[in-house]
């Protein structure tokens, strides 16, 4: 009686030590083109947000995260691969046709592939941008086991496209269908399918970006809230035309929130709420196409720019983290990271090696309560609008402007905890800082034949 007495105690102890080691799963949501004031836990007053407000309420709100960069695709590459746009392969929005972005190569090393060898169910519900089906790029080629949503980011234009893509088949649809709605239901359906064992929900929500559409019962509160806009048209591309633009954006994001809300309340209802960190951001500042207005929606509260900006309000965006039982309720962090911390935070968490090309650092320290290792400074490029570099280092924003003509454009510089808003270009005052800064825009950048960001030299 007494051995089986042990050899059941060391049973349940050993089944103790697997539930201690199970590995937690990963949701990562990201609007598309939503900027940092768009949110009611960072200070949005026009419309509400309670489920994202939820998150920030019962978790972690960061108040100095960044983007990996200003536009789609290049940003998208800096979270998959864990680099910045100094490094990245792609560094700017570059098309196919006839349909797709030009693609990332097959062996490049993705957070999906790599949570795939640790024993990770992932799938991803919303646009991809970063290689057209059928190349290398294909989703079903980087390490999804599902993939549901746009392919192409100009078909994601629209909110009643034509088709979706699941894996590698095209999904006919009528044109009347709102697309987010499909792709929330087989994001949920996912969730609910890999509950029982680790996976990797990848949401890369398409709302709020381009056309401003949205189903009347979403948008139909907001006429009335803002009757001042009903004789405004707004129209993205070749796109249809939408009457009060404002108030479909507004819709827009109600009904994203609501979608949130859907994931927490799912988590709670299969009871893995306290194994799921759900991670929510934007892949960077509001875009002004389509009608949309981010001026009178505060859309950036104190940041200066939008889209296509290195300027704050292109590139700081809002970071929630939600995990019941780990991370704290109410926490307010001031910890400067990038979206390309995303992959050294899930290996630490998946305890799996991170890959030594990463220019990212783990912020789990910052998560649970623990001292933190910091950056010695982030870095951007852009390549439009005649290119741009900019720096974070500590309080210090360094930003040179059409640099593609002349590499040596001189240093705009800001002190961000004395000027968040960019208004006081103080280089002249702070030589020795500039001179510290500027050796850094030649280190941060591995110069690509395919985005090159200086003029080529005339032999």
């Amino acid at each position: 009686m007494k051995k089986l007495l042990i050899l059941l105690l060391v049973s349940l102890l050993g089944v103790s030590s697997l539930a201690a080691e199970k590995k937690p799963n990963f949701i990562f949501i990201m609007v598309d083109d939503a900027g940092y004031g768009d949110f009611g836990c960072y200070g949005q007053k026009l419309f509400a947000t309670p489920n994202i407000d939820r998150m920030a309420a019962k978790g972690m709100r960061f108040t100095q995260h960044y983007s990996g960069s200003t536009v789609c695709a290049p940003t998208r590459c800096s979270i998959m691969n864990g680099v910045h746009t100094g490094h990245a392969f792609v560094r700017g929005n570059r098309e196919v046709q006839p349909e797709g972005q030009a693609p990332i190569p097959a062996d490049m090393i993705t957070i999906p592939k790599l949570l795939k060898k640790t024993g990770y169910t992932t799938g991803m519900f919303g646009k991809w941008g970063l290689g057209a089906p059928g190349s290398d790029g294909d989703p079903v080629k980087q390490g999804w086991d599902e993939f549901f949503g746009y392919n192409c980011q100009r078909q994601a234009h629209t909110f009643y496209p034509k088709h979706l893509w699941h894996n590698d088949k095209k999904v006919m649809l009528d044109g009347k269908t709102y697309s987010h709605d499909l792709i929330q239901k087989q994001a949920l359906k996912f969730i609910r399918e890999n509950a029982e064992k680790p996976f990797f929900a990848y949401l890369p929500i398409t709302i709020p970006h381009a056309a401003m559409q949205c189903p009347e019962e979403d948008v139909a509160p907001f006429r009335k809230k803002f009757p001042q806009f009903e004789d405004k048209i707004g129209k993205y591309s070749h796109g249809t035309k939408v009457k009060n633009p404002v108030a479909a954006f507004a819709g827009m994001m109600t009904r994203m929130d609501r979608g949130i809300g859907q994931v927490l309340d799912l988590l709670d209802e299969l009871k893995i709420a306290d194994n799921t960190l759900v991670l929510f951001t934007s892949d960077n500042g509001p875009h002004h196409e389509g009608g949309h207005q981010p001026g009178f929606f505060n859309s950036n509260g104190p940041l200066k720019g939008h889209k296509r900006d290195l300027y704050e309000g292109g590139i700081r965006v809002p970071l929630i983290a939600y995990w019941p039982g780990t991370v704290k309720p109410g926490i307010v962090s001031d910890h400067i990271c990038a979206h390309w911390d995303l992959m050294p935070t899930f290996c630490e968490l998946a305890k799996t090696p991170t890959p030594r090309h990463t220019d990212g650092i783990s912020y789990v320290p910052t998560l649970t309560g623990k001292k933190q290792r910091k950056h010695k400074y982030l870095y951007w490029e852009f390549h439009s609008y005649g290119n741009a570099q900019a720096i974070r280092m500590g309080d210090w924003k360094a930003i040179r402007l059409k640099v593609k003509n002349n590499p040596d454009a001189p240093i705009r510089l800001y002190n961000l905890k004395q000027d968040i808003g960019e208004t006081k270009n103080i280089a002249d005052k702070h030589p020795g800082i500039v001179k510290r800064i500027a050796p850094l825009f030649k280190e941060a950048h591995t110069p690509s034949e395919r985005f090159p960001l200086f003029a080529r030299k005339k032999k």
